[in-house]
C-alpha cells in the first residue's frame, strides 16, 4: 500500500498550482493589452470619444447594479473592520456615480493629445523637426478602496491612447467589476478592443507581485494609488517606471496678513471636507505675529476635529492636545490636525521642507509679496494661495479626472491626467539630406 501524501506536500502543490495559474492569467492580460495598445495608438478621436460617451451612459443606466455591488462590498468591509477613512473612499452613492459619469464626459471634452505637435523647428540644412505626443503604451494601475478610480483611470488611459490593466483592492472587487462592465460596453459600442481596459480577475495578492516583477514585456509604467504600504511595495518591487506618491502630508500656512474669515473657512475645508483624501490638510502653521490661531483652532475643535498643538497653541484652548515630533510628518486621513506657530513665511517654508511630502501646500494671506515668496519657495507638486488644499484634484484642475497626484519630478508631477499619460517622439522630414 502506498503511503498517504503528507498534508504539507498537498499544500505545497496547491500553492505552486495557484502561482502557475496567476502567472498564466497575467500573461494573457499582458498579451491582450499590448495588442490593444497598438490599436488604440491609431484610433481616431471620434472612436475614443464614442466609447467614452457610451460608457458614461452605461454608468447612469446601470447605477442600480453599481449601488447593489457596492453595498455588498461595504458590508463585507465593515465586517473586516476597515477604517473609517477607507470606508469613506469605498462608498458609492447616487452623487458619486453621477460624478463618475460627468468625469468621463469632461474627459471627452478635452483635446486629444495624441499626434499633437509640442514643438517644431527647421534646421539650417532644411530638416523639419517636430516633437509629437504619443501614448505610453500599457499602463498598470494598482489601487485600494476607491472603486471610482476604475472609471477615471480607464477613461483617461483610453483618451490618451493607452491600454490599461487595473488591479483594485479586494474590498472593492464587486464594485470594480460592475464599473468595468460599463467601460467594456462603451468599448464594444465603439468597435474598439475590449482588452483596452482590463481588470485583473483574481484577488490573489500574488497577482500584484507578478504584475510588478514579471510583466516588463507588456507594461510600460505602473501607477500605485493607495496607502504608504502599497506605494512602498510598488516602488520597491516594480521593474518598470512608477508614477506615484507616498504621503499627502499637506500644509496650510496662515500668515500675519491673512483675512480672518478666509483663514477659518480655508483651513476648515482643507481639513474636514473629506479627511480621507490625499489633499486633506494635516498640519496648519500660524505666523507668530498674526492673530488668527485662536479663532481658527476653536472652529476646528467645535467641528469635532482633534488638534495636536505646540506649547504656545495649547495655552489657547484646553482641548488642544500636546503635539509630539511624529505629528509633524503624519498623514492622519482622519479628523486630526497638527498645529504649530512659526516665525513668518520663511520659517513656514523651512518647516514644510523638513516635514512635508512634496504634495500640496497653501498660504492664506492678503500680502501678495509674501504669497509669491511662499509659492516660489515651497518645492511641492501643488502650491496654492488663498485656497483649500482639497483642490489638489485633476477634475478641479480642468483635466476631467486624474489617476493620482505625482510627487515625483520624472515623468509627471501633480495631477496625472491625459497629457501626463503621454510621451513623445521626434518626426523629422527632409528632402534628401545626408550628413557630411
Amino acid at each position: 500500500m502506498n503511503a498517504p501524501t503528507p498534508p504539507s506536500s498537498i499544500n505545497k502543490a496547491k500553492a505552486e498550482g495557484d502561482v502557475a495559474s496567476v502567472a498564466e492569467s497575467m500573461q494573457a492580460l499582458g498579451r491582450a493589452a499590448k495588442s490593444a495598445a497598438k490599436a488604440l495608438a491609431q484610433a481616431s478621436t471620434d472612436a475614443k470619444n464614442s466609447a467614452l460617451k457610451a460608457a458614461a451612459t452605461a454608468i447612469r443606466e446601470r447605477r442600480g447594479d453599481l449601488l447593489a455591488a457596492n453595498r455588498a462590498d461595504v458590508e463585507q468591509a465593515k465586517q473586516r473592520g476597515l477604517s473609517s477613512s477607507l470606508l469613506d473612499r469605498l462608498v458609492l452613492n447616487e452623487q458619486r456615480i453621477e460624478a463618475m459619469a460627468r468625469g468621463i464626459e469632461d474627459i471627452i471634452a478635452l483635446p486629444d493629445p495624441i499626434g499633437s505637435v509640442i514643438a517644431s523647428w527647421t534646421r539650417p540644412n532644411g530638416l523639419k523637426i517636430e516633437r509629437v505626443r504619443v501614448p505610453l503604451g500599457v499602463v498598470g494601475i494598482i489601487y485600494e478602496s476607491r472603486p471610482n478610480v476604475t472609471a477615471d483611470a480607464g477613461a483617461l488611459c483610453l483618451k490618451s491612447g493607452n491600454a490599461v490593466i487595473l488591479r483594485g483592492g479586494s474590498e472593492s472587487n464587486r464594485s470594480i467589476k460592475a464599473i468595468h462592465e460599463c467601460l467594456a460596453a462603451g468599448l464594444r459600442a465603439a468597435g474598439l478592443p475590449e482588452a483596452a481596459i482590463q481588470v485583473v480577475p483574481t484577488t490573489d495578492r500574488a497577482a500584484v507581485g507578478y504584475m510588478l516583477s514579471s510583466m516588463t514585456e507588456f507594461i510600460n509604467v505602473v501607477v500605485p494609488r493607495g496607502g504608504r504600504s502599497l506605494v512602498e511595495r510598488v516602488q520597491k518591487e516594480a521593474r518598470v517606471p512608477v508614477i506615484g506618491h507616498l504621503d499627502g502630508n499637506c500644509h496650510v500656512y496662515v500668515d500675519r496678513d491673512a483675512n480672518l474669515d478666509m483663514a477659518r473657512e480655508v483651513v476648515l475645508n482643507a481639513k474636514l471636507r473629506r479627511t480621507g483624501v490625499c489633499g486633506a490638510a494635516e498640519t496648519v502653521l500660524f505666523d507668530r505675529a498674526g492673530d488668527a490661531a485662536s479663532t481658527v483652532l476653536k472652529s476646528l475643535l467645535d467641528a469635532g476635529c482633534e488638534v495636536r498643538g505646540d506649547e504656545t497653541l495649547q495655552r489657547l484652548d484646553s482641548r488642544i492636545r500636546p503635539a509630539v515630533e511624529a505629528d509633524w510628518s503624519t498623514e492622519y486621513l482622519e479628523p486630526i490636525i497638527a498645529a504649530k506657530v512659526v516665525d513668518g513665511v520663511d520659517a513656514a517654508i523651512a518647516h514644510i521642507a523638513k516635514y512635508g511630502s512634496a504634495h500640496t501646500e497653501s498660504i492664506v494671506t492678503a500680502n501678495q509679496a509674501t504669497a509669491e515668496r511662499f509659492l516660489g519657495g515651497v518645492d511641492s507638486a501643488i502650491v496654492l494661495h488663498n485656497a483649500s488644499t482639497q483642490f489638489a484634484d485633476g477634475g478641479e484642475f480642468g483635466m476631467g479626472a486624474e489617476i493620482g497626484i505625482s510627487t515625483d519630478k520624472f515623468h509627471a508631477r501633480g495631477p496625472v491626467g491625459v497629457e501626463q499619460l503621454t510621451s513623445y517622439k521626434y518626426v523629422v522630414r527632409g528632402s534628401g539630406q545626408i550628413r557630411p
